[in-house]
């Protein structure tokens, strides 16, 4: 995981998340993990529901193209690589 590429992408995928329909739940665990992460260093929770709002992002994009931005998704991918 790139901590700083995933600092700058954090915000915005929660965001993200918080419009897309079934997100709303991992954005807040998103946060959660974040903000744990920063505390203690652990990024094992981070990871975690930064992959699972990776396949969200896919799915949703999958079904509309313009739900999610194909550059939203590229950055969390290198942020979690």
């Amino acid at each position: 995981m790139q901590v700083e590429k995933f600092e700058k992408t954090v915000p915005e995928v929660v965001q993200k998340l918080e419009k897309v329909k079934g997100g709303e739940t991992l954005a807040a665990e998103l946060s959660w993990c974040w903000v744990s992460f920063q505390n203690d260093q652990n990024p094992i929770g981070v990871i975690q529901k930064g992959q699972a709002a990776l396949e969200l992002f896919k799915e949703v994009r999958e079904k509309n193209s313009k739900a999610v931005s194909k550059k939203l998704i590229e950055t969390l991918e290198k942020a979690l690589n």
